[in-house]
């Protein structure tokens, strides 16, 4: 599971100021109200920096929306399994067509309990988790367009599958994380997404925080 993501300002400026300077990041600030600040903690319907192929089909930087909508509920659905993205409508399209990368330092996640009948869960500590040994984190996303106020806008999901090893402690589920030799192979339109999700990294580190 994946509904915070932490985006360190200094190291992440170059890309930061990509998005921002683009037209698009402008339309979605006047037409939506959007902060384009991307960096920080990203929490929801935030705006941050994306990796996504342009028309040439090579690797390029646009500000996106963090979550789809969805009629059947308000909230946005942030999160996409892996198991099943390739069979589900609203993301087989995304799977297959158009994928990117969502870079950031950290991910963050608290502790999950379930009772014994697994009717009640209870949250515990919040944890800072990212790649052992790397001062990046790679996470692995799905985009579409969708029009918000009369504007066709970028949105994105993350995608998650089951926990590996003692991050199962924390939860039973993590963020796709891709290694860096890999965004490029992850995001191009033509590309192998089921090839490349078997590379990706499990071997995480995480302390408590806040």
């Amino acid at each position: 599971m994946c509904t915070r993501f932490y985006v360190e300002p200094a190291y992440y400026a170059p890309i930061i100021t990509r998005a921002q300077k683009l037209k698009l990041a402008d339309d979605m600030m006047r037409h939506l109200g959007k902060p384009l600040t991307m960096s920080g903690e990203m929490r929801p319907t935030d705006v941050t920096a994306v990796l996504a192929p342009n028309k040439e089909g090579r690797v390029a930087v646009f500000p996106m929306i963090w979550g789809f909508s969805h009629e059947a509920t308000d909230a946005p659905i942030v999160n996409c399994r892996l198991e099943t993205a390739s069979q589900k409508e609203m993301w087989k399209d995304s799977w297959f067509r158009r994928r990117c990368v969502i870079p950031c330092s950290w991910y963050f996640e608290w502790e999950h309990f379930r009772s014994p009948d697994g009717k009640r869960s209870k949250v515990g500590d919040k944890y800072l988790i990212q790649p052992k040994d790397s001062h990046t984190t790679m996470l692995a996303g799905l985009y579409r367009f969708e029009e918000r106020n009369g504007l066709q806008v970028p949105v994105f999901s993350v995608l998650t599958r089951y926990a590996i090893g003692e991050l199962r402690e924390i939860h039973d589920r993590m963020p796709m994380i891709l290694q860096r030799e890999d965004v490029e192979s992850w995001i191009k339109p033509n590309g192998n997404p089921q090839e490349v999700s078997r590379r990706a990294l499990t071997e995480m580190c995480f302390e408590k925080t806040g």
